[in-house]
């Protein structure tokens, strides 16, 4: 075994010290770090990144493509969550990430999708019950029970869903859970059947009364849901129960940053050195089981190399002793993905989105830019012609979600207002979490051409308006492209920025839209099968006859 060795700043996060010395490894292990004192270093040498929850699907690209990215920015694992293609393909899509991820040595540590689907309510492609989940509990691959999205199961005893909890702990695998807004006596009991982890506190009060209901608090930051600044004093107050994470990270983003630069921001907020670099190492390698290492002698050789501390560049990235980037670049290779999907849906019609008008105010979504809530406001429609129409001057906008899995199935159409569109449609197949295909437009045809170009390459981004059609095909499972990154990246700049155009003022119009469907988030969302609050666990009509408040 030929040993290699290289001098810098050791941070410690275990020892919680920074020293100047050097590290000494073979065989893809670290034999040994030897001070060096009195020695001044530029460079500091730490353990790499792990995101503590990311769904690699919403990189829209498969793990083995979104390694080669992600390695750039100091990342050497994740905790990967599949529960989107699990909604698509069942247990199969589980097996798919596993197989693609054995290509890369980046060690992506899958979780048991807990709730396909994640409520009775929408019209997913596959249903994994317990014992299904038991089953992937087993492969070593997966490391825990993926995010437990139905809370008020579990806070009502839900039989299947304790079960799952159950086959968890008994294998001594962590419980990871997903309750925007659950607190007080409400979030202590759903930590007291099992659940470790939360990742959507968007408050302060709420992410300190899970910390004192004994979980961990995973400090979200992705391309859609900003939790960071809000929950950022948590790292001078609770350090030890914080981790970060990404959840959903587009592909353009991803070529710019990872979890480099969470601790950025972290030190930025004045959370000290150590804090920062353990809430992305050392915190989620010890909470999961992680076979990851953490600088330290008989570890795996896992570890960066950066410079500056405001400014956090990493140098190189090494995974079990090899070098896979350097400079900025990825070291490794470009692997075809073999391709798998389920589609089903057929050409439809503008009449399939027409509303015919009623008495009373429109039930409408109202998206936020930066979150995954949505507020639940009441509005008065516009009218043409008897039937209910979008009106673009109020930003009263048509949303539709189309089943991709039943062909012929009635198409579930509502109002949403946040998404600015001057003219056209966005129509995308990722819509979690039953990945359908939902859309969003200022005129029925412009919505039916929107989701006929989606369901034309089984599965895509698209967006239609200006005279033009733009679309980014999404092959595997409807979820993840089959090109390479940075030409993914660059296709996914060109449609966001279409979207923009025809009037959005999000951040990320596509990454917003795919979560209006998600009714695991509330208050207001729709599926397949029509509007429904997340608050009051509760199918809502689009009309109201009586408005509220």
């Amino acid at each position: 075994m030929k040993r290699q060795t290289l001098s810098g700043n050791i941070v410690d996060v275990v020892g919680r010290r920074i020293f100047p010395g050097r590290v000494e490894w073979a065989g893809g292990r670290i034999l040994r770090i030897v001070p060096t004192p009195g020695r001044r270093y530029t460079s500091q040498i730490a353990p790499g990144f792990v995101d503590a929850h990311i769904h690699i699907e919403s990189s829209l690209l498969p793990p083995s493509e979104f390694a080669r990215l992600a390695v750039v920015h100091g990342t050497v694992a994740t905790v990967s969550d599949p529960h989107e293609i699990a909604n698509v393909l069942g247990a199969a899509g589980v097996r798919y990430m596993i197989a693609d991820a054995r290509r890369s040595p980046l060690k992506f540590n899958f979780g048991a999708p807990s709730c396909v689907p994640a409520t009775d309510r929408e019209t997913a492609g596959a249903v994994l019950d317990a014992v299904a989940v038991e089953k992937l509990l087993a492969l070593p691959e997966v490391r825990y029970l993926s995010e437990v999205m139905n809370y008020p199961g579990v806070l009502g005893g839900d039989p299947d869903l304790l079960a799952k909890i159950a086959a968890a702990k008994r294998r001594g695998k962590a419980v990871d859970g997903h309750a925007p807004g659950l607190r007080g006596a409400q979030a202590a009991a759903y930590a007291a059947a099992g659940i470790t982890t939360d990742h959507e506190c968007f408050t302060l009060a709420e992410a300190r009364d899970k910390i004192a209901a004994g979980m961990k608090i995973l400090i979200r930051e992705g391309s859609a849901a900003k939790n960071f600044d809000a929950l950022a004093p948590l790292l001078r107050t609770h350090p030890e129960s914080c981790m970060f994470c990404c959840d959903d990270l587009h592909p353009d983003l991803l070529l710019r940053r990872h979890l480099d630069e969470h601790v950025r921001r972290a030190l930025a907020s004045g959370a000290s050195r150590l804090d920062a670099l353990a809430c992305a190492s050392l915190h989620p390698v010890r909470h999961y089981g992680l076979d990851v290492g953490l600088l330290q002698p008989g570890d795996p050789a896992d570890f960066i190399v950066f410079e500056g501390w405001k400014t956090l560049r990493v140098r190189r990235t090494y995974i079990d002793g090899v070098l896979v980037a350097r400079a900025g670049r990825s070291l490794l290779p470009r692997q075809a993905p073999k391709l798998a999907n389920v589609f089903r849906a057929k050409p439809i019609r503008p009449d399939d989105f027409r509303v015919s008008d009623q008495l009373g105010r429109l039930n409408v979504i109202e998206a936020i830019d930066g979150q995954l809530i949505t507020r639940w406001k009441r509005m008065k429609p516009k009218c043409v012609g008897g039937a209910a129409v979008a009106d673009p001057v109020r930003d009263l906008l048509k949303m539709a979600v189309v089943n991709r899995y039943a062909p012929g199935a009635p198409v579930a159409v509502g109002f949403i207002r946040g998404f600015g569109l001057r003219e056209g449609a966005l129509a995308s197949s990722v819509a979690h979490d039953s990945h359908n295909i939902v859309a969003v437009g200022t005129d029925d045809e412009s919505l039916a051409a929107a989701v006929n170009l989606v369901i034309a390459h089984k599965g895509g981004l698209a967006a239609v308006g200006q005279g033009a059609v733009r679309i980014l095909p999404l092959p595997i499972a409807g979820l993840m492209a089959d090109g390479e990154g940075r030409a993914v990246a660059a296709a996914y700049t060109e449609i966001d920025a279409a979207a923009k155009a025809l009037g959005s003022p999000l951040a990320a119009p596509f990454m917003t839209l795919s979560f209006m469907a998600l009714l695991v988030i509330p208050d207001l969302k729709l599926s397949d099968r029509g509007l429904f609050s997340g608050a009051k666990w509760a199918s809502v009509p689009l009309f109201e006859e009586k408005a509220e408040g």
